[in-house]
């Protein structure tokens, strides 16, 4: 591995633990509320909001570390029916279409986090916080997913020259 690819290495697995520690802090957080009104100790009113930021934040720093692992969806049955050229040629059109896609998100959602920002719009529920806290994830996850696009095009391309 060179030093570039144990540092993406690094990086998704980075990604793929936050996701985790996410969905088991919102796990304990919903029992700890559940378990305190229960007891008649009031509950906690910021705990639906946490859990949602929560699960979106892990969707979208989760991600890239599926894509990282091949556990994304792909079309393994029609893949293997067709012949072996034709389905490289899928496998990378959906890769390079994967990448114009990613890279649309980085740039769209780039336009909404900084227009929040500038703005100074503001989420007003329980809690009130920044709009553009929750929207910069979209395009750090979609940005590494662009990444993770260009590394199974340069991994089927090795894979190709090699064959």
């Amino acid at each position: 591995m060179t030093g570039l690819e144990r540092l993406y290495h690094w990086l998704m697995e980075a990604c793929g633990y936050a996701a985790a520690l996410l969905f088991g802090l919102i796990a304990v957080l919903i029992f700890l509320d559940v378990a305190l009104r229960n007891f008649g100790l009031g509950g906690l009113p910021w705990i639906l909001e946490v859990s949602e930021y929560g699960l979106t934040l892990a969707t979208f720093v989760g991600a890239p570390w599926v894509l990282y692992h091949g556990g994304h969806v792909r079309m393994e049955l029609l893949l293997s029916a067709l012949p072996p050229a034709l389905a490289t040629a899928l496998d990378i059109f959906s890769d390079l279409l994967g990448i114009a896609v990613c890279l649309a998100f980085v740039y769209y959602g780039m336009a909404i986090v900084l227009d929040a920002a500038r703005i100074g719009a503001l989420v007003i529920k329980t809690l009130v916080i920044p709009e553009w806290w929750i929207l910069a994830p979209l395009p750090f996850s979609a940005l590494l997913l662009a990444a993770g696009f260009i590394r199974r095009l340069a991994l089927t391309s090795t894979r190709l020259r090699q064959s």
